[in-house]
């Protein structure tokens, strides 16, 4: 029996990798030897369970911390061991990673992460684009808002059926919603399943239909949703309300809402990651004098002492003025970028003086100064 590799040489981490980026790790892998992506290809499925089981040993604190003292052999022999079988195993055992998100999207996870088939058909997710400001996404937010979507009817309470009324099983599948057609042949037995039309998948048939929904189980309605924003967030990003989405028909089970995080243009930064960045406009004056100058912040404003001498360019650090990493700790900074305001039209007597002040021994840059390296320049530029 071939021994089992180190489960971070699995993932590609270290062992003082975060949680974060174990399951950042595992979700690149997952969604690299997905059986989907990797029809009948026994390799890719060997590696796509090694994977996994690598996750679920890594990403428990404690599972993790028997593995670090006493390697596969800490986890054998109990509940904390677990071998997948096949694929259904996986999906169920993780569908904070399978479920709602990337790999619904790609490969359609929708039946699996909810386990057992309901006697309805299963409703639709829906996508929302959440605008947020850089001072929201510093602090964390909870945003509520109003959303049209199928609702559970009122009146058969999702059933489909008329107030009073029974529904009776298919006679077709029986109540199993399938159909299933065995084939044999010399590799062989093979099963296809196929959604029962007769029923549309729900294994019950309905004599009187509901006269609110038409037999739907559903309606057309508003409701409102509360999003829980956390701080860090990033554009792109997105977070999953489970069973918030469309009401299924006839009492199946509702989908999701899918929600989209979207930075607004900020009116004073820029953001790089978790650092802000202000462009901080001086004159040539306060550049060679020096001065004190206050800038505003995600909270508020700050003083900084701009020293003499101070090049354009040059940056200077606010410590954890910015963006908080999400799901980790500590935030960003703020970097304040230096430029001089040159103006576009001086009067007469500025232009005297500008001259004058041109034929000062400092002003100008002498001719070690011209020849420094670009590389010289830029050492120049952090304070």
């Amino acid at each position: 029996m071939t021994a089992k590799r180190d489960y971070y040489e699995v993932l590609g981490v270290q062992r003082s990798s975060s949680t974060d980026e174990i399951k950042k790790a595992y979700r690149k892998l997952a969604l690299q030897y997905h059986p989907d992506r990797n029809p009948n290809n026994k390799e890719s499925e060997e590696k796509f369970k090694e994977a996994t089981e690598a996750y679920e040993v890594l990403s428990d604190q404690q599972k993790r911390q028997r593995y670090d003292q006493f390697g596969h052999q800490g986890l054998r022999g109990g509940s904390d061991y677990h071998t997948y079988t096949n694929f259904n195993d996986i999906f169920s055992q993780f569908g904070d990673i399978f479920g709602g998100g990337i790999f619904e999207e790609m490969f359609g996870g929708g039946q699996s992460r909810r386990g057992p088939r309901s006697t309805g058909e299963q409703g639709s997710d829906l996508r929302i684009r959440l605008k947020l400001t850089l001072e929201e996404i510093a602090a964390g937010v909870e945003k509520k808002i109003k959303i049209k979507k199928w609702k559970t009817c009122g009146t058969c309470s999702g059933s489909g059926a008329k107030p009073g009324s029974s529904k009776s099983t298919c006679p077709q599948c029986n109540g199993t919603g399938e159909l299933r057609q065995v084939s044999r042949s010399m590799f062989g037995q093979f099963v296809n399943i196929s959604t029962c039309a007769y029923c549309g998948g729900t294994g019950q048939i309905i004599r009187e239909k509901c006269p609110t929904c038409d037999g739907e189980g559903r309606e057309q309605g508003e409701t409102t949703v509360k999003i829980n924003v956390p701080a860090g967030v990033s554009e792109g990003q997105y977070m999953t309300l489970q069973g918030q989405g469309n009401a299924g028909r006839r009492g199946g089970y509702p989908g999701d809402v899918m929600v989209e995080f979207i930075e607004e243009k900020h009116e004073h930064f820029a953001r790089n990651g978790d650092d802000i960045i202000y462009n901080a406009m001086i004159s040539y004056p306060d550049a060679v004098l020096g001065t004190d100058l206050e800038v505003p912040t995600l909270t508020g404003k700050a003083k900084i002492k701009i020293e003499s001498g101070t090049m354009p360019g040059k940056m200077l650090r606010l410590k954890d003025k910015g963006i908080p990493r999400l799901n980790s700790y500590g935030r960003g900074d703020q970097l304040i970028r230096i430029q001089i305001w040159v103006p576009p039209k001086v009067n007469s007597r500025e232009k005297e003086l500008l001259k004058e002040l041109g034929n000062s021994e400092h002003i100008n840059p002498t001719e070690e100064e011209k020849r420094k390296t670009f590389f010289d320049k830029m050492k120049n530029v952090f304070s």
